[in-house]
């Protein structure tokens, strides 16, 4: 990511653009429509990775034919057969570029990523392993929603030895980059608890996923639960530097219902990651005329509880 002192990621709605630098450089916007979502990512990984390994290892998968077969199946399942949110290719490019910011704001405070510490790889090699990971991280809701974790490490065990091989030519760098992957996609939803940095990364990166764009093709289809509403209920989350901690991330709900999809899917991820120390959460709910009598006015994440701030 060059030289950048400052990341931010704003997610609005349903798609994704590139905000100017004042904003922070690389920072990103989401707005409806949806549909743009992948292709405004995609903008915003390629810049951030520059000419690297990690962006090789990018590209490589981006166009890899059976990654992006699961990706469409796992959505099909998910959002068609069980009326659940996104899990196909517009989840797996927005948590990508989530990913990245984090992993970057992390490294900027002064936390180093598993892979770096034990002197397994670089920082860009870490890179390699968060974008990988994250990005695999749900094919395996093609099979079933139960167990998914569990598929999605075996479908993506071959993907990841192929994409890895022509960059890591060395078979035992090869092989920690490949276990240090697996790690990141076995452990997303917390069945078992991640134990690296970039494990970590990788849940939390997935628990922002939470904005109404995501929500609003099940909600359409005809599900109405606490799950589609909450979803409908989250204008915006933003991920920048906090002022006391190297991550924070902000959730702009317009509606209390949003605490659920905060509470119980980012705030859990944060809780139980190796991230937990570093990580700043903030929930808020904006007023509007017209609208619902707003219940929160302004929660923060302190210890494993919220709390009025």
């Amino acid at each position: 990511m060059g030289s950048q002192d400052r990341m931010t990621l704003t997610v609005e709605g349903g798609t994704l653009q590139q905000l100017g630098q004042d904003q922070g450089p690389a920072g990103l916007a989401y707005a409806t429509p949806q549909g743009r979502l992948t292709e405004e990512a995609d903008k915003f990984i390629r810049a951030a990775l520059g000419d690297s390994r990690a962006l090789a290892a990018y590209l490589s998968l981006s166009d890899d034919p059976e990654a992006l077969a699961y990706w469409d199946l796992a959505n099909y399942i998910t959002v068609r057969k069980l009326g659940y949110n996104d899990h196909g290719r517009v989840h797996a490019w927005v948590t990508g570029a989530a990913s990245l910011v984090i992993l970057k704001l992390l490294q900027q405070g002064g936390i180093t990523p598993d892979l770096v510490e034990q002197g397994y790889g670089t920082q860009e090699d870490a890179q390699v392993v968060v974008l990988l990971g994250t990005m695999l991280h749900d094919i395996g809701n093609l099979v079933h929603r139960q167990r998914h974790e569990l598929s999605s490490l075996l479908l993506a065990k071959p993907i990841l030895e192929r994409i890895l091989a022509p960059i890591y030519p060395d078979a035992s760098q090869r092989a920690r980059m490949l276990g240090f992957a697996l790690h990141c996609v076995a452990c997303h939803d917390l069945d078992p608890a991640p134990l690296t940095v970039e494990a970590g990364v990788t849940a939390v990166a997935d628990g922002t996923d939470i904005t109404k764009g995501r929500g609003r093709k099940a909600f359409a289809l005809g599900t109405t639960d606490i799950h589609s509403v909450s979803a409908l209920a989250v204008d915006q989350v933003i991920i920048s530097k906090g002022s006391d901690r190297p991550v924070q991330i902000e959730v702009h709900m317009n509606n209390s219902a949003g605490i659920f999809q905060v509470e119980e899917t980012l705030a859990t991820k944060v809780i139980h990651s190796p991230l937990a120390p570093y990580v700043a959460l903030l929930a808020t709910t904006q007023l509007s005329e017209g609208g619902e009598q707003r219940i929160i006015e302004r929660v923060e994440l302190r210890g494993t509880q919220f709390v009025r701030a």
